[in-house]
């Protein structure tokens, strides 16, 4: 295949498909390309020349039933669309698998920046840094700001026991990937259990909620938030938890995980929770439990990595120094528990 007509993205076919649903929304032949980043479903930018979309689908090969992925994706960001957070315009929704192979959806498509890493957050300097890093929090403020009733959410997940079905999510998670001892790591687990918190008022929750999966533009502000296939309706202080983990610089050289958390202008950890809790009005006395769960799924998240590896059956580069990081992240679970 040619690389303007990636695999999974058959553009006659889509053509056609917009041509009948959306008349007059295409002028020109289709061109595609795959865009890196997200966590599992592929991400199309196509273009007429002129205009430019969004393509969302399920990864090649997928056999499980997919239809619910693209329709809860493509549910939430037409939920929100109307509020004060920023997502792309829902264009369409094709749960018909002989388009493409799959269900997938249409938006619009938002310039913007993903940074991933400290070194592409350099060329903006402390202060644009710093700024691009806070808006990350006020726009998480607005999120969980939406009533989920109001939108039409108020079905999109079982926010009753959310804390204890997570844990005995991620609990599982990890029996699946045992290969090796690890320290630390039934311990965590079941400090976490010990500790649960009790949950706020139910919000929309992103699931992966960090500053590659915004979009900067050129004036420093969030264009959009993307990558909603783990959003659910929960606790929105485990958004919170993620965010701060993600935030703590890891001083790990030679790293295969990169964070942005060590730019020259990064708030620091405790400045994000004060924000997040003024502007927010949430109780936030609990942010050290939200914060070692983070650390306990990212850890169990890298060590099926590190299984997936062991068995052959990772591609790239990097995969080998994936198993050697888990303990460090058990740890960092552990010490931040203890804090609280």
């Amino acid at each position: 295949m040619s690389p303007d007509h990636p695999p999974g993205l058959d553009l006659d076919q889509l053509r056609g498909l917009l041509d009948r649903e959306r008349p007059g929304l295409v002028h020109g032949p289709l061109t595609g390309r795959l865009i890196e980043g997200g966590r599992s479903n592929l991400t199309y930018a196509v273009t007429d020349g002129a205009a430019k979309w969004v393509v969302r689908r399920p990864p090649l090969g997928h056999v499980l039933a997919t239809a619910h992925d693209m329709k809860r994706e493509h549910r939430v960001i037409s939920a929100l669309h109307p509020t004060a957070v920023p997502v792309p315009a829902p264009l369409l929704l094709c749960e018909d698998e002989s388009v493409l192979g799959a269900p997938f959806y249409v938006m619009e498509f938002v310039e913007g920046t993903p940074y991933r890493t400290a070194q592409q957050l350099a060329p903006l300097g402390a202060q644009r840094t710093r700024d691009a890093v806070l808006g990350l929090v006020d726009t998480l403020v607005e999120l969980h700001a939406v009533d989920p009733e109001e939108v039409g959410l108020g079905d999109f997940g079982r926010p009753e026991g959310f804390l204890d079905r997570q844990l005995r999510r991620w609990g599982k998670q990890l029996d699946a990937s045992r290969n090796r001892e690890l320290a630390g790591i039934d311990e965590l687990h079941a400090a976490l259990g010990r500790e649960l918190p009790h949950s706020p008022a139910p919000a929309v929750v992103h699931g992966d909620y960090r500053l590659d999966n915004v979009l900067i533009g050129t004036d420093d502000r969030i264009k959009a938030i993307l990558d909603w296939e783990m959003s659910t309706l929960g606790d929105p202080l485990t958004d919170l938890g993620l965010l701060v983990m993600y935030s703590a610089p890891l001083d790990l050289p030679n790293s295969p995980i990169s964070t942005t958390a060590s730019a020259v202008g990064h708030p620091e950890p405790a400045e994000l929770v004060e924000r997040y809790a003024a502007r927010s009005g949430r109780d936030v006395s609990a942010v050290s439990w939200y914060t070692a769960f983070a650390w306990f799924k990212l850890a169990v998240i890298l060590e099926g990595i590190h299984y997936r590896y062991t068995l052959g059956q990772t591609v790239g580069a990097g995969f080998d120094r994936i198993g050697e990081l888990v303990p460090f992240f058990i740890e960092h679970g552990l010490t931040t528990l203890q804090e609280g």
